[in-house]
């Protein structure tokens, strides 16, 4: 009797111990879209919150709210055929939060589903999150549109432009990005979670996002995983749209999604310039893989914001259809930072509008040179393998700065065919092993202001009548060439 007194009491404490699932319906959201549940929602997840944690439950139907914001062990789980659809109304977005907004942070308007310190989140389900982002986007091409025809500036400030200036009277800007601020009034990103950590994101369907759509600032532990995510990217655009964003983030897992959007579809980064160094957090341990990228900048994409660092990134089966670029690396001077311990392995690339690869670290053109300091941004230790693409604009470039050209860098086993080649501009210790570039005009590889160069088995299944396949500057010192055609190479004198 006493045993089963003990069994029938554990039975009780852990039934006690399960979170609660809340029932978004059945507690008098509006199924319809009709009326806001905003406060309901907020509500629930403050009680679940102070009972240890919960899931937020959303059974099919269209729900309408304003920002979410979720604390520890919260979950939302939206089922098969429920919509949650964000309002398009700025207001609903205040009070201004902390945020990283392109790198920089600052007090700004919330994003959609928010979260600051906090553990344990879950975003899961079959369901949509609907960014209605469309008056956002709006509103972006026509401030700058006036502050076009004001030569630089607005020529008035709305309530929400003020208070933005008021909140933000101490933030450190760099002279050449004071013209991307002028608006004063920032679009916010469907989900950031600020200093969090334990993030699952999964099976859900994010849409019409105002701005950047997944972008985690300053967490550890992130899983985003099964997500589609879909930003137009015509008629309209919706600009800046980016799919996934970690910044200054460690240990995110990024696997099986599914991203057409208006910008980048997945980008790395830790910070803006001084205020990205202040903070001095990397976006180190990610790993991408099996993913699938359609309309978009760039598939993967680090920068241009990474004045923290970006370290130990491995990109693996993916497949990019439709993008302007494939592998882009980009920043500037100024920015600092190293990016280093690269890893790009069995890509497919397709229908590519413009470059396949960039390796950019003169992204400001303006910029001169300049002593080497914190200021100054590194590439180093990056390598790519097993690498097919056709139907392609350009192969793509490398360019390093005077003081800091790029530095190991490896391409092997790659079969590409594009209109144009590949150029390697003020970069070191660059390898090419079993490569086959196949262009439509100018030189496979054209090779200027570079030292120590391995060029193994490159060629060309074309080659192109009274044009090598690989052209070498005079200005390019210690070029080591094994299992080529010498034909095919020409090196200037």
């Amino acid at each position: 009797m006493k045993r089963l007194f003990i069994f029938i009491t554990g039975i009780m404490m852990a039934v006690a111990a399960t979170s609660r699932t809340f029932n978004m319906k059945q507690l008098g959201a509006d199924a319809k879209g009709i009326k806001p549940c905003t406060k309901l929602i907020n509500q629930t997840i403050e009680k679940a919150a102070s009972e240890g944690g919960g899931t937020i439950y959303f059974p099919a139907g269209t729900y309408l709210t304003a920002t979410i914001h979720m604390k520890s062990n919260i979950t939302l789980h939206l089922e098969s055929g429920a919509i949650v659809r964000f309002s398009d109304r700025f207001e609903d977005y205040l009070p201004f939060v902390t945020a990283r907004w392109e790198g920089t942070v600052m007090q700004t308007l919330s994003p959609l589903i928010y979260a600051h310190s906090a553990d344990n989140l879950t975003i899961t389900g079959r369901g949509t999150l609907d960014g209605n982002g469309l008056k956002w986007w709006l509103w972006e091409f026509e401030t700058r549109k006036v502050i076009k025809e004001n030569g630089g500036k607005l020529p008035s400030l709305d309530k929400l432009q003020q208070m933005w200036v008021d909140a933000n009277k101490d933030l450190e800007i760099s002279d050449y990005y004071k013209p991307s601020l002028e608006r004063k009034m920032f679009r916010p990103p469907f989900i950031q979670f600020y200093e969090c950590t334990n993030i699952l994101i999964e099976n859900v369907k994010i849409i019409n996002s105002p701005f950047w759509t997944v972008n985690p600032a300053f967490c550890d532990n992130v899983t985003i995983h099964g997500v589609t995510i879909n930003n137009p990217s015509s008629n309209p655009k919706g600009p800046n749209t980016d799919g996934i964003n970690p910044s200054s983030c460690r240990n995110v897992r990024i696997s099986d999604c599914f991203i057409s959007v208006g910008d980048d579809c997945i980008t790395i980064k830790s910070g803006r310039d001084a205020d990205g160094r202040k903070y001095g957090k990397a976006c180190e341990n990610i790993t991408i893989t099996n993913c699938i990228m359609l309309s978009g900048h760039g598939g993967v994409v680090i920068g241009s914001e990474m004045s923290g660092g970006v370290k130990r990134i491995a990109i693996s089966n993916c497949v990019f259809d439709g993008t302007n670029a494939g592998i882009r690396l980009k920043a500037s001077r100024g920015r600092g930072g190293v990016v280093e311990d690269i890893r790009v392995d069995n890509i497919v690339m397709k229908n590519i509008q413009g470059d396949a690869f960039i390796f950019d670290l003169f992204y400001d053109r303006l910029s001169k040179v300049e002593p080497v300091s914190e200021r100054t941004p590194i590439f180093r230790n990056i390598h790519l393998s097993n690498v097919t693409g056709n139907d392609i604009k350009r192969i793509g470039y490398i360019k390093g700065i005077e003081e800091m050209p790029i530095s190991e860098l490896s391409f092997s086993n790659m079969n590409i065919v594009a209109g144009k080649g590949f150029q390697a501009e003020t970069a070191t210790d660059i390898r090419f092993s079993n490569v086959s570039f196949t262009v439509e005009e100018g030189p496979s590889l054209n090779i200027r202001q570079c030292k120590d160069i391995f060029l193994n088995d490159v060629r060309s299944k074309q080659p192109l009548i009274g044009q090598p396949v690989v052209n070498i500057e005079k200005d390019t010192e210690n070029v080591t060439v094994i299992h080529c055609d010498s034909t095919q190479i020409v090196r200037k004198q």
